[in-house]
């Protein structure tokens, strides 16, 4: 099923072209894509940069809870 575009662009388009036919690849299936990009991770394990850390929440917002 082909969602609803309200604005066509092209960029967009190519980037869900792009992704549909890599899940094709896999069968559609979420468990042997996720098993591929993990193995693809640990292959290029040297190229990882960490990401930065979260900022701390702010104090208001934990009293909250």
């Amino acid at each position: 099923m082909k969602m609803k575009q309200n604005n066509a662009d092209p960029v967009i388009d190519e980037v869900r072209e792009i992704r549909h036919r890599i899940s094709e690849r896999f069968g559609h299936d979420p468990e042997r894509m996720v098993a591929y990009y993990m193995e693809l991770q640990e292959q290029y394990r040297d190229r990882m940069v960490e990401a930065p850390p979260a900022p701390p929440k702010d104090r208001k917002d934990q009293s909250a809870a």
